[in-house]
């Protein structure tokens, strides 16, 4: 089995087009060049786009959600948070967040490429 350590903020949202997308995406991917990958406990940002157009997924990746916790604790959260609503303000398109609370999980399970079981 692989390691399954890890905590994950998983950001969702609708938007309105290919176009929103990938404006939500840069923009996404700026926030995290800015404001968060240089912290203790950073591991990855994975943006995601559907392939119909409608929904952009941002996976944050951490060591642990003690590591989460503590960039919450000691980051400028009202400027990151006024950042992102700057952006999504500044969007040609529209977008809208899905979450319906705090976007945190632990990684339980993984499944990852392996040999093909043999029938019992």
């Amino acid at each position: 089995m692989q390691d399954t350590k890890g905590f994950y903020s998983i950001i969702d949202y609708t938007v309105d087009g290919a176009q929103t997308q990938r404006e939500l995406i840069d923009a996404f991917a700026g926030l995290q060049e800015k404001w968060v990958r240089f912290y203790p406990g950073y591991k990855s940002a994975h943006l995601f786009a559907s392939t119909d157009g409608t929904r952009v997924y941002n996976i944050i990746h951490w060591e642990s959600e003690t590591a989460h916790r503590e960039f919450e604790r000691v980051s400028d959260n009202a400027a990151r948070i006024a950042a992102i609503q700057g952006v999504i303000d500044g969007l040609k398109g529209k977008a809208e967040p899905r979450m319906s609370g705090p976007p945190r999980y632990n990684l339980v399970r993984e499944v990852v490429p392996g040999p093909r079981p043999i029938d019992a």
